[in-house]
């Protein structure tokens, strides 16, 4: 991925027949890569594709804890959860370990996966149908937001995903680059545009569900009752130096309280329509 260090060239310098290397000649960012190498064993006929990191975090003897439930049909998509190994966890930088949650709630609204944790994990595998009905597009344009990006691609799919236990595994020289304050302003906007880009997709164009209704409903009431309300209070209180009238306080809190309860409604469906490893397969699909 037009790296500025020797990875390049210490992969040309093994020669084992096994080994392809793929290159870019300009920087595409984790989703770009990603979608080169995932378009690449698609056309070599892999079965299932794992997506390992060169960083030493990932250890390859857990890479069987991926495929087993792949191979068992049991899921349609592994990936590593370092929340699970508590002695392992505790050596976990805590900047990332702040990251990481904060990270995973998002995630979990915007993805529509309320089950999974870890998200950031890139410790992943996912079988060929599944893989070959992905929009790549939007993975390669995801950048450093691949893993959130992947989520939100296999919920469009009803794609079953499963958390599997690994350690988390940090070298001493190793700082970590997650930082909070980046989390807070780069990510933030990226999950919204996730979040409405799922519902659209799944719960409109795809089938249409109730949950957009209630979101849709539920955020206009309370939108209006919070604007109403506030406005009201403050002309009151500073214009008209009176109390607020009951009739006005009650038109703000109603919408706002039904809105609250539309919205709530909304997310649990949305909850309990998160695909699990005990739900029925994808549709295979070979069409990227």
């Amino acid at each position: 991925d037009a790296s500025d260090d020797d990875t390049g060239k210490r992969l040309d310098d093994i020669s084992w027949e096994r080994l392809t290397v793929l290159r870019h000649p300009e920087n595409q960012g984790v989703g770009g890569a990603m979608v080169t190498g995932y378009r690449y064993a698609l056309d070599a006929g892999a079965d299932i594709v794992i997506k390992v990191d060169g960083d030493s975090q990932m250890d390859p003897k857990y890479m069987i804890d991926l495929i087993k439930p792949l191979t068992k049909e049991v899921c349609d998509y592994t990936k590593g959860n370092r929340f699970l190994h508590f002695d392992a966890l505790s050596r976990m930088p805590v900047s990332r370990k702040i990251g990481n949650v904060l990270l995973t709630f998002l995630t979990k609204a915007s993805s529509g996966y309320w089950h999974v944790f870890d998200p950031q994990n890139g410790y992943v595998a996912i079988r060929r149908d599944v893989l070959a009905a992905i929009d790549m597009r939007r993975i390669q344009t995801s950048r450093y937001f691949f893993e959130n990006e992947m989520l939100v691609q296999l919920n469009i799919l009803t794609a079953r995903v499963l958390d599997c236990p690994m350690p988390a595994i940090y070298l001493a020289d190793s700082p970590s680059s997650l930082r909070i304050i980046d989390v807070m302003q780069y990510y933030p906007g990226l999950l919204i545009r996730g979040f409405f880009y799922r519902l659209f997709y799944r719960y409109l164009l795809r089938d249409f569900s109730i949950i957009v209704p209630f979101y849709l409903i539920g955020s206009m009431m309370c939108l209006w009752g919070g604007l109403f309300g506030g406005y009201n209070w403050w002309y009151h209180a500073t214009q008209a130096h009176q109390a607020t009238p009951t009739g006005t306080i009650m038109l703000a809190v109603l919408p706002f309280l039904l809105g609250f309860q539309l919205l709530l409604a909304g997310l649990v469906i949305d909850i309990f329509q998160s695909p699990r490893a005990d739900a029925s397969p994808v549709p295979k699909n070979d069409a990227s």
